[in-house]
């Protein structure tokens, strides 16, 4: 049996890692957070050692590891900016690091955690799970089968409302979340490089704390992408039937739906890890230079712009 180490066992997507990790055999022997809302512990692991102070987490590691008993993995689910540090934890502690995304904030981080995993001999594994859904891997086989100069178009919404809070927690500031591009969208990029291939160009429309829209080009698809946490962006009639989330993805004449096993795909994601097949550092290198870019990249006022920017900047 596996034994892993959950940091962020508080944080929004943590029960998926505790349920991936039940799914697959493991055993959580200890969990950290800085808060203690971890009930949920009680309904997978209710033996885990759970601290609210890293040192003591560091302690207990430490100590299980010198007694044999070391951690085979550390899943990372705090913050987006202490992902590098944690990571960087777990390899010198001798486990494997699983780490959801955005993996890191910049992509020289990447190169700092390779020579980091060359030391150790641990590796780095992350959460890239629209890379397993099927409906994903059945785009990317038909476009790899079409002819080498072929350019879809594309169009990328989605908005996924968020109340007040959200922009006074941690995800609120640009240098802990790196910015709602970062935030919601770095799975979204990683996926169109992953069906349509080498990023070619990416401009930026729209960039402001709660919405960011631009354009990408892919050797195989020109993309429109708008993203929001503005319930105002949801279009009217899906707002007329109570929905506070819109999410779309056409390409051509084509509605891409993968909406159905979504939340599924962290045990699948576990799963290849244990097996060996996990998604190390280098896979996430397109994406994170493309979010990098975004943050930092002059507003463009021109060009191929998604439909809702103008009504954005209403």
């Amino acid at each position: 049996m596996k034994r892993f180490a959950l940091i962020g066992a508080a944080g929004y997507i943590a029960p998926r890692h505790m349920k991936a990790i039940k799914e697959v055999g493991g055993e959580l022997a200890v969990a950290m957070d800085i808060n203690d809302s971890v009930g949920i512990l009680d309904s997978n692991f209710p033996d885990a050692q759970f601290f609210t102070e890293f040192e003591q987490f560091e302690a207990f590691v430490d100590d299980e590891r010198r007694a044999g008993r070391g951690m085979d993995y550390v899943a990372i689910a705090s913050p987006n900016y202490l992902h590098d540090a944690h990571m960087r934890y777990a390899l010198r502690s001798g486990a494997e690091a699983i780490c959801e995304k955005p993996l890191v904030l910049y992509p020289e981080q990447i190169d700092a955690l390779q020579k980091i995993e060359a030391e150790s001999g641990q590796k780095v594994n992350t959460i890239l799970q629209l890379r397993l859904h099927p409906a994903i891997i059945d785009v990317r086989n038909r476009m790899a089968a079409l002819p080498g100069d072929t350019k879809v178009d594309v169009d990328l919404t989605y908005i996924t409302s968020r109340g007040n809070w959200y922009l006074k927690s941690w995800k609120g500031f640009t240098e802990k979340s790196g910015g709602i591009a970062t935030n919601i969208g770095v799975h979204f990029y990683d996926m169109l490089h992953f069906v349509y291939g080498k990023l070619q160009q990416n401009v930026v429309h729209l960039n402001t704390p709660t919405k960011a829209a631009g354009y990408l080009e892919y050797e195989k698809a020109r993309v429109r992408w708008f993203l929001s946490l503005d319930v105002n962006d949801v279009p009217e009639a899906e707002r007329a039937k109570g929905m506070r989330t819109y999410r779309a993805i056409t390409a051509g004449d084509e509605s891409i739906e993968f909406s159905g096993g979504f939340t599924d795909l962290h045990t699948r994601s576990y799963e290849e890890i244990l097996a060996g097949r996990g998604f190390g550092l280098e896979e996430n290198r397109v994406a994170i230079e493309t979010v990098s870019h975004i943050r930092n990249a002059p507003i463009v006022s021109t060009g191929e712009m998604h439909p809702f920017v103008a009504r954005a900047l209403a």
